[in-house]
C-alpha cells in the first residue's frame, strides 16, 4: 500500500524573550491551511519537546487576523505568551505590520504589537490571592514568606531576596502529581525589579525558560507590591530572559525581543 503524501508545513524555532540564540525561552511556530486532529497537535508537540509549540491558521470569522492554539510536548494549554509572542514575531516579520491579533479558545483575543526593535504580547490580567499551599511548600525546598492562588492553575509564592528563588530545588516529581499547574517562586531582583523562577512538571516543563502566563499573574501581583505599574523582570532559568512587565486595567503587556534559530519544512504523514 501506498502511503499519502506528508503535508509540508511551515516551521519556525523562535527563541523568545531573547536577544540573541540560546536564551530566552524557545518555541516551534508552524504555520497551518487547517487544523489537524487534536492528537497529532500534541504528538507534534511532543516531537519538537519544546516547552510549547504554537499553531496558527488564518481567522475566517472576522475576530481577529489568526487563530492559535499551543500544546507542551504532553498537553494542550489554555494560555502561552512566549510563543504568542514569537507567533507575531514570526507573521509580522513575513507579512508586514505593527500588530497581529489571535482568536484562542480559552484566553480570548490576544494580540502582539511592535515596540521599536521589541515585541510585546497582551495577555489577560490573572488575578491572584493569599491562601495557603503547604502541600506545595513542603515541596519547594525553603519556606516563602506568603503564597497567592487563584481558582485555576496559578500559584505564586514570595520570597524575601533572589539568592533564595536562584537555590531553589524542588521536589518536582512530587510537584507534578498537582497535575499542570504553574508554580512560580519570585522575589525582588538584582539587575531587575523581580527575579522569578517557574515550574510546571505536570504539563512536562520541568522548569520553563521564560513563562510569559506566569508573569501575567505576577505583574498585577508585583504591581500591587511596587506601587507602580511597570517594572523589569528576569526569570532565572538555565537560559533566562528579560521581560518588560505593564499592567493596563485587565491587560498585561509583556516586552522583549524575539531570535529566530530555524526556518524550515515540518512533515506532517497524511
Amino acid at each position: 500500500m501506498v502511503s499519502p503524501p506528508a503535508t509540508a508545513v511551515p516551521y519556525y524555532h523562535v527563541d523568545a524573550f531573547a536577544d540573541r540564540p540560546f536564551v530566552g525561552n524557545q518555541a516551534a511556530v508552524m504555520i497551518l491551511d487547517e487544523w489537524l486532529p487534536d492528537d497529532v497537535l500534541v504528538e507534534i508537540g511532543g516531537e519538537n519537546m519544546f516547552a510549547e509549540t504554537a499553531f496558527v491558521v488564518k481567522d475566517e470569522t472576522g475576530e481577529a487576523d489568526w487563530e492559535l492554539r499551543w500544546c507542551t510536548p504532553t498537553y494542550e494549554i489554555a494560555l502561552c505568551g512566549h510563543a504568542t509572542l514569537a507567533s507575531g514575531h514570526v507573521l509580522l516579520s513575513r507579512d508586514g505590520g505593527d500588530h497581529i491579533t489571535f482568536r484562542t479558545r480559552k484566553a480570548g483575543i490576544l494580540e502582539v504589537r511592535r515596540e521599536g526593535e521589541d515585541y510585546e504580547v497582551g495577555l489577560p490580567a490573572i488575578e491572584t490571592a493569599p491562601e495557603p499551599y503547604p502541600e506545595a511548600v513542603a515541596l519547594l525546598g525553603a519556606e516563602p514568606v506568603l503564597v497567592h492562588r487563584n481558582d485555576t492553575l496559578y500559584n505564586i509564592f514570595l520570597f524575601e531576596n533572589a539568592e533564595q528563588v536562584r537555590a531553589l530545588d524542588p521536589d518536582l516529581r512530587a510537584l507534578g502529581e498537582f497535575g499542570v499547574e504553574q508554580f512560580a517562586c519570585t522575589a525582588p531582583g538584582g539587575d531587575t525589579d523581580v527575579i522569578s523562577r517557574v515550574f510546571v512538571p505536570g504539563a512536562g516543563v520541568d522548569e520553563d525558560s521564560v513563562t510569559g502566563s506566569a508573569h501575567a499573574a505576577l505583574t498585577p501581583f508585583w504591581a500591587e507590591r511596587l506601587g507602580r505599574n511597570s517594572f523589569s523582570a528576569y526569570q532565572a532559568s538555565r537560559r533566562g530572559g528579560y521581560l518588560n512587565c505593564r499592567l493596563d486595567g485587565d491587560r498585561v503587556w509583556l516586552g522583549g525581543k524575539c531570535t529566530t534559530v530555524v526556518e524550515g519544512t515540518f512533515y506532517v504523514s497524511g
